[in-house]
């Protein structure tokens, strides 16, 4: 992970100091860097005193972030809306259209962002380093730099977006030195290991323990073991429920597989679109394929919501694939 520069957090405290009124964006569908590092924006905007609203289109589906969803409001509030001086910070993203149904507002207003993905494009007011592991790691530097020491509260959200987006330490590497002593000051300040995991582990419905036998059973090895294609159909959605689901213990279990390189779970939104999504290990950069069907993310983790059904996608998927497994 690269620190920040000097330059960097000068032209973001500039950006703070000339506007009085924020509003702080994410993704759709948010994770857990994304609410971790919204809220530690939040956190950050307070201490200079400026007003500011936690805007997320939601929906907030994953367990371990629905006790934070009553922080951020889907709809601009009438006050911002009038905001002369209004401002947006868009965390964890680059694109508007990934925030959802967006207020037109927002587009109009002075923008700064702080993003992670690899596939990031943006220009202007922006800090975008894709060797940091989560939005969240820019977030503290920022907060360290600009506010001072982490207080608990902060310094534990900031741990939770960190550990949603490393599988906790999993994916880091051994240029990881700086990630590590930026945990270690979060640990300090109060953030507590163990209580993270299981914030981010515990509590899964029972209905995602039998999906996932569904979804294990559906997967198909390609390309000699080094390929795993699994799919959610409509049907499985009905059967099981969308509440709660757990993709991460998907990936985990099928990447543990001898000689897996890559893992993609194909899954029907309705019967004209699909989520993909992508993990993989080592050398495999996923993200360039997931651009092919409008997504991105990360080398080893992407995503994207595509046209198509199960049928016809994977064949596309398969051949996409060939770059890496010929």
């Amino acid at each position: 992970m690269k620190l920040l520069t000097q330059e960097q957090i000068t032209a973001f405290k500039k950006f703070i100091d000339s506007h009085n009124s924020f509003i702080v964006a994410g993704h759709k569908e948010p994770d857990g860097d994304c609410v971790a590092s919204s809220l530690g924006i939040a956190r950050l905007l307070k201490a200079f005193g400026k007003n500011y609203c936690i805007l997320n289109a939601g929906p907030f589906k994953r367990t371990e972030i629905r006790p934070y969803e009553k922080y951020f409001t889907s709809v601009l509030p009438k006050s911002f809306q009038k905001a002369e001086d209004a401002a947006v910070i868009i965390v964890d993203c680059s694109e508007l259209s990934r925030l959802g149904d967006a207020d037109p507002i927002i587009t109009r207003l002075d923008t700064y962002i702080l993003d992670h993905h690899k596939t990031a494009e943006c220009s202007g007011n922006a800090i975008v380093d894709p060797t940091s592991p989560a939005a969240a790691c820019i977030v503290q530097q920022l907060y360290e730099a600009l506010v001072g020491p982490l207080d608990k509260e902060t310094a534990d959200i900031l741990f939770f977006g960190l550990s949603t987006d490393t599988g906790f330490f999993r994916f880091l590497d051994t240029n990881s030195a700086e990630v590590f002593m930026a945990a270690s000051r979060l640990v300090a300040a109060g953030a507590n290991p163990r209580s993270t995991y299981d914030e981010i582990t515990g509590g899964k419905p029972w209905s995602t323990r039998k999906l996932l036998g569904t979804m294990l059973d559906k997967a198909e090895r390609y390309y000699g073991g080094k390929l795993i294609i699994t799919t959610e159909n409509l049907e499985d959605t009905r059967r099981m429920g969308s509440e709660g689901r757990d993709s991460d213990s998907l990936y985990q279990l099928l990447l543990a597989v001898e000689g897996v390189e890559a893992v993609v779970f194909v899954r029907e939104e309705t019967d004209k679109t699909c989520t993909l999504g992508f993990r993989s290990r080592n050398e495999v950069d996923v993200s360039s394929i997931a651009s092919v069907f409008g997504g991105g993310g990360h080398k080893n983790a992407s995503g994207a919501l595509t046209e198509g059904t199960p049928g016809s996608l994977i064949p596309k998927i398969k051949e996409e694939f060939c770059k890496f497994f010929k």
